[in-house]
């Protein structure tokens, strides 16, 4: 491998399991140092430290601005600056708006939205100083169109776009790019306490594997494969960007043309 992340330093929030995790991992193996944040630890990310030249993490919650201060100062007491910042902590909640709690939905707008927002509030300003920077945070295809149920999750996803989109207009001019992964339906903990549970309907399950047009689920690594790829100097020239890597859910409906045509 190029390790063409060599040196950089980059802060990762929900990096102790799915996406977060998978995007430590490989940012570390390209070579990056990687601090990560979250509010327990998991013996995988014992891998990122094993892999990573240098690699730290911090036990937090991201909508605690304090913790999160704390884990920014850390990490440029130890090494002086963050290169990149990517914001994969997020949990999940909705329903018909007249059935969904008061609690639950501030929590959920606590942890994807105002701890994305915290997360870049707290990088910000050492980026300004040095008039470079990578912001890579992680909403969903439901931050993009609407779902049956999803009031709660699907507004701050949409939140986080938004938000994402003011960041690159705001700091574009600085050096500093501000992008948006808007992940399909991805094989995490995460999801296989919802979509994945037994309890769910399979055959609710199938109908929205085969929303993906590729068939299937996607999986960590490929959303690390895109936080990579808005980290390193190949997307020098993007930023403002709301990218769905989600095998072709948000290309279009499928209305069962493709079986009719013998395409399967």
């Amino acid at each position: 491998m190029d390790r063409r992340l060599e040196g950089k330093v980059t802060y990762v929030t929900g990096a102790a399991s799915g996406i977060g995790l998978a995007c430590a991992q490989r940012f570390a193996r390209e070579g990056a140092v990687v601090v990560g944040l979250d509010v327990q630890e998991s013996a995988e990310w014992k891998q990122v430290e094993e892999s990573a030249p240098a690699a730290g993490f911090h036990l937090g919650d991201v909508r605690d601005e304090a913790a999160q201060q704390a884990a920014v100062d850390a990490i440029l007491a130890e090494h002086g600056q963050i290169d990149v910042l990517v914001t994969a902590a997020g949990v999940t909640g909705g329903g018909p708006v007249h059935l969904v709690d008061l609690e639950d939905w501030q929590r959920v707008q606590d942890i994807n939205l105002t701890g994305t927002f915290l997360s870049a509030k707290m990088v910000a300003p050492g980026m300004i100083e040095r008039r470079s920077g990578s912001l890579i945070t992680v909403a969903s295809v439901e931050g993009l169109e609407g779902a049956e149920g999803g009031s709660t999750y699907n507004a701050s996803k949409g939140g986080v776009v938004q938000l994402t989109r003011c960041m690159a207009m705001d700091y574009g001019r600085l050096g500093i790019r501000a992008n948006c992964i808007c992940p399909g339906f991805i094989d995490t903990p995460l999801f296989r306490s919802v979509i994945g549970n037994e309890s769910f309907p399979a055959e609710s399950r199938d109908r929205i594997r085969l929303q993906h047009k590729l068939g299937r689920f996607g999986l960590p690594e490929e959303i690390a494969g895109a936080a990579f790829f808005l980290a390193s100097e190949d997307s020098s020239f993007v930023t403002g960007v709301a990218l769905p890597v989600d095998g072709g859910f948000v290309a279009g409906h499928s209305v069962g043309v493709v079986e009719m045509m013998g395409l399967t």
